[in-house]
């Protein structure tokens, strides 16, 4: 059963459903509302709907620029994982 829980963004309440833990919703509001609060003094921008847009695009930014530094790694750690494996099936390869 969905889970109700409240929560206050740029002083607007939101009712949000569905199965994720509380304290994690209550987590993502709060990290929604400063996002857009930071905005909102950067840019001295009172029209919620842009400061929600341009809040939205500076997660964005955060998530796709995350995104490319997980990729980055990926590919050495997968290369030393092949080595790895290449270097055990050597050592266990039986000697004739």
């Amino acid at each position: 059963m969905a889970k109700r829980v409240r929560v206050e963004i740029y002083n607007q309440t939101y009712n949000i459903g569905g199965e994720l833990e509380e304290s994690y919703v209550a987590e993502l509001g709060a990290y929604v509302d400063a996002k857009m609060r930071a905005v909102a003094a950067a840019t001295q921008t009172v029209d919620s709907l842009k400061v929600a847009v341009l809040a939205a695009l500076a997660i964005a930014d955060e998530l796709h620029s995350l995104r490319r530094e997980q990729t980055e790694l990926e590919e050495p750690l997968r290369e030393r994982a092949e080595r790895c494996l290449a270097l055990v099936e050597r050592a266990l390869k039986p000697s004739a």
